[in-house]
């Protein structure tokens, strides 16, 4: 005999949300920059089990439960096996000299009164060619942390530069999965998504360009007189450096270019730089291999270890140290362990419809266009913090709002603009969610404390938000003799998966 189930009032769909709240920032009050290391995973556990009881007074069954569980933990291996992918790159890379060859570049090139701006135009500019802030962020921005660091310029105000400028690229590029799936799941043609998101996309990013100009500006560097010259010297002497040491991050940003997905594109820039490392970095494996092996055992060793374990640099320089010591798959797994949480409580949240329901009740008190968009901004936002992914942050909203669009009119590029200002670029402002777990993983800076510096990524639904009230760039539908809008059927493409592999 099947059981019925009871649609959820409000009041259900809101429980386990005042309980994350109440649960996460008790964490962050305890905890501080450590609440991602296990009192997050923690709170959405609890806050997935509340929410599973809810599910069964409504009438759902546990195997349903567990189903969507199931399901919406498997739309992240793909992140998870993007995420094993860059630790293996960063290990690889700081033994073959590759991070160590763009930090000593970049000391000597980067001016710290430009450097936010440097970081940002340097990280929009690659992210629009391979359209993905991910691998930017694993890329250039793990170097020009490095050089940051070196400079002694803030690490949290570098890492909102560089995810400001990362997601201002992807957002505007076409290759970019994100930018394909909004207006897929809208209903409207990708250029005309992309021209339409420049309203709102390129003023919220000369704003913040202008904002970390001032910051560069008033920002006091620290640099004792020597100590820049001192760690040019500590790089050489521990590292052979040369511009073709350069040639992993080539081959990477080739692959991306040329389509390749993230996954293996990552993958073969790691092994690349294993084999770099095994031809350019001789002194450096055999000082970390045991004595009594032989050369090619050796260099099996440290390089295999270096991929799962990640490079620890033991030199007299603990600016060395710090600066060239990460990676490796095993510094991942508390990312994975983040995001396996947080979409353990998305997927319940969604499964036994209580997202469904807060998006419901606020399509009610959306009565005009403004406030329609402005609804569809602000809950992709909460999708954000609610299911913790950028993906469902789109699709789930996408599905919810599109028949409203129609009624009212209003063209699908309105709601594909509002998709990506509220969904796609506060993705990585949120702690838990997949994207601000791993900039945290790869930037090694909390999002706490780099989210208040991710100026583009805060103005951007502001700007959204703006542009429909003032009725600004709102466009209607074209309609055909009936006087009914026309929109024409929708397919999303079999080759735009959820995340590229």
């Amino acid at each position: 005999m099947k059981s019925t189930t009871r649609e959820p009032s409000l009041f259900d769909a809101l429980i386990p949300i005042f309980f994350l709240l109440v649960l996460l920032s008790l964490a962050v009050f305890y905890f501080g920059d450590n609440s991602s290391s296990g009192p997050n995973q923690i709170a959405l556990m609890i806050c997935a089990g509340i929410a599973t009881l809810v599910g069964l007074k409504n009438g759902h069954q546990r195997k349903h439960i567990e189903k969507s569980i199931v399901k919406g933990i498997s739309l992240t291996l793909g992140a998870i096996l993007i995420l094993l992918a860059v630790g293996t790159l960063i290990g690889t890379w700081l033994l073959a000299g590759t991070v160590p060859t763009m930090i000593y570049f970049g000391l000597q090139i980067l001016n710290p009164d430009y450097f936010f701006v440097s970081c940002s135009i340097i990280c929009a500019i690659v992210a629009i060619s391979i359209g993905s802030s991910w691998t930017v962020a694993a890329t250039i921005g793990v170097a020009l942390m490095g050089v940051a660091n070196g400079l002694n310029i803030s690490a949290p105000i570098t890492a909102g530069a560089i995810i400001s400028g990362a997601y201002f690229g992807d957002k505007l590029s076409p290759l970019s999965d994100t930018t394909n799936l909004a207006p897929a799941i809208a209903g409207t043609e990708l250029f005309t998504h992309i021209k339409h998101m420049t309203w709102s996309t390129i003023p919220s990013f000369v704003i913040a360009l202008f904002i970390f100009l001032i910051l560069g500006f008033n920002h006091d560097v620290k640099v004792a007189d020597g100590q820049l010259d001192g760690l040019l010297t500590s790089l050489q002497d521990v590292y052979f450096i040369d511009w073709y040491l350069l040639l992993p991050l080539v081959v990477t940003l080739t692959l991306a270019v040329k389509k390749v997905p993230a996954f293996p594109a990552i993958g073969i820039g790691a092994i690349t730089g294993a084999i770099w490392a095994m031809l350019f970095q001789q002194d450096l494996i055999l000082s970390y291999a045991n004595t009594e092996l032989g050369n090619v055992s050796a260099n099996i060793t440290v390089v295999w270890q270096v991929m799962h374990e990640g490079l620890k640099l033991n030199t007299d320089n603990a600016v060395m140290n710090d600066l060239l010591s990460g990676g490796g798959m095993g510094s991942m797994l508390n990312t994975i362990w983040l995001i396996i949480c947080a979409m353990t409580f998305g997927a319940i949240m969604e499964g036994v419809g209580l997202l469904k329901k807060i998006v419901e009740t606020l399509i009610r008190f959306s009565q005009r266009a403004s406030s329609l968009i402005t609804t569809t901004i602000i809950t992709a936002f909460g999708t954000n913090c609610i299911a913790a992914d950028q993906y469902i942050a789109i699709v789930m909203p996408g599905r919810m709002f599109k028949e409203e669009y129609n009624k009212r009119n209003l063209a699908p590029e309105n709601l594909s603009r509002a998709l990506e200002d509220g969904g796609t670029v506060t993705s990585p402002l949120v702690p838990w969610n997949t994207c601000g777990a791993y900039m945290q993983s790869v930037l090694l800076v909390n999002p706490l404390e780099y989210a208040v510096f991710c100026f583009f990524n805060w103005l951007t639904p502001i700007v959204g938000i703006t542009c429909a009230v003032l009725g600004y760039k709102v466009k209607t539908l074209v309609t055909n003799d009936t006087k009914e809008p026309f929109v024409g059927p929708v397919k999303i493409p079999k080759k735009l998966r959820r995340v590229k592999l």
